[in-house]
C-alpha cells in the first residue's frame, strides 16, 4: 500500500434515509380548561379563599420545579378560560402533574376543553444530510448496526450541546400564543415527497424569519407525531402580543409556510403567576410581575 495515497472506503449501496435526525427534550402538555364561574360564585367566600390558596400552593411548587416547570395562563376568547402548560422530563411526570391538579378542590370547577401532548424537538436538517453522506462515504450501509451506532453517538453529542434549548426554563413573558401545525401531504403538494436537500434548504430559509424576532419573542417547537392529532406544536412567548401577529404574518410569506403549512387552533393567554391565582378567581387579572 502506498502511504502517499489515501485509502478509499467502499461506498454504501443503500439509499440515504429521507427522515431528518431529531433530538428531544422536555415532555410537554398543554391543558385548556373552562371555569365554572356560576358554581364558583355560589360557593361561600371563605371556602373560595381556601380552595384558591390550596391551588396556589401547588402551582407555586410547579412553577419552581427542578425537573421541569409549569405555568398558568388566562385565555382570551371562547376557547377556554385557563391554560396550564407543563414541561417535564418524562411522560410519567406529566401524568403526575395532571393527577396533582385533578386532586385539587379547584378541579371540581374546571372542565377540560382541549389538550395537547408533545415533546420539545430540534430538527437537525442542517447536519442530517452531511452526516448521512459522510457515513455513506465511509462505507456504512444505511440502517446497519454500524450506521445506527454512529447515528446514536452523533445524536447524543448534539443533545448535550443543545441541552439549554431542549430543557429550557418556562419563559417568564406576560403573553403566550400556542398553536399546532402540520406539513401538507396531499392533493397537489406533499412536503414528505420533497428531497432531503430541498427540505433542508426551505427550513433554513424559514428559520431566518424567526431569527429576526429573536429579541422580541421566545419560540419553543414541540414534536407531536404519534402523540397528538397534529405534527408539531408551537409556543410563542412575548411581552407584547402584537409580536405574535407580526411574526406569524411574515412567516405566511415564507415559501415553506405559504405552500406546505397547515395550522390548527390558536390559543392566546395572559400569564397568571401562582401568587395571583386568588385575584384571577375573583375576576381580577393579576398585574405584571
Amino acid at each position: 500500500m502506498n502511504p502517499t495515497h489515501p485509502v478509499t472506503l467502499p461506498q454504501a449501496t443503500g439509499e440515504l434515509p429521507a427522515v431528518p435526525l431529531t433530538i428531544e427534550g422536555f415532555a410537554t402538555l398543554h391543558q385548556m380548561m373552562r371555569f365554572r364561574w356560576t358554581a364558583w360564585r355560589a360557593t361561600a367566600e371563605r371556602v373560595r379563599h381556601e380552595i384558591a390558596a390550596e391551588a396556589a400552593q401547588l402551582l407555586s411548587g410547579m412553577e419552581s420545579g427542578s425537573n421541569g416547570q409549569s405555568a398558568l395562563f388566562s385565555l382570551l376568547g371562547h376557547k377556554g378560560d385557563l391554560m396550564f402548560v407543563h414541561f417535564r422530563e418524562s411522560f410519567d411526570q406529566l401524568n403526575q402533574a395532571e393527577l396533582d391538579l385533578a386532586r385539587l378542590r379547584l378541579h371540581d370547577f374546571l372542565e377540560p376543553t382541549s389538550s395537547y401532548l408533545s415533546v420539545i424537538e430540534l430538527g437537525l436538517y442542517e447536519s442530517s444530510l452531511k452526516t448521512y453522506k459522510a457515513l455513506a462515504e465511509q462505507g456504512a450501509e444505511p440502517h446497519s448496526e454500524a450506521w445506527k451506532q454512529a447515528i446514536a453517538e452523533i445524536v447524543e453529542r448534539q443533545k448535550e450541546a443543545m441541552k439549554p434549548r431542549l430543557f429550557p426554563p418556562m419563559p417568564p413573558n406576560r403573553y403566550i400564543c400556542f398553536y399546532p401545525m402540520d406539513r401538507r401531504r396531499g392533493e397537489t403538494e406533499n412536503w414528505y415527497k420533497l428531497p432531503m436537500e430541498e427540505r433542508q434548504r426551505q427550513m433554513h430559509d424559514h428559520g431566518l424569519v424567526g431569527r429576526r424576532y429573536a429579541g422580541e419573542v421566545k419560540q419553543i417547537i414541540t414534536g407531536s407525531i404519534g402523540f397528538d392529532d397534529w405534527e408539531w406544536g408551537v409556543d410563542l412567548f412575548a411581552d407584547d402580543p402584537l409580536v405574535f401577529k407580526k411574526l406569524i404574518y411574515e412567516m405566511r410569506f415564507d415559501h415553506v409556510s405559504a405552500v406546505y403549512a397547515l395550522f390548527g387552533t390558536f390559543y392566546v393567554g395572559v400569564r397568571c403567576p401562582a401568587a395571583g391565582l386568588g385575584e384571577l378567581l375573583e375576576g381580577k387579572l393579576p398585574g405584571r410581575a
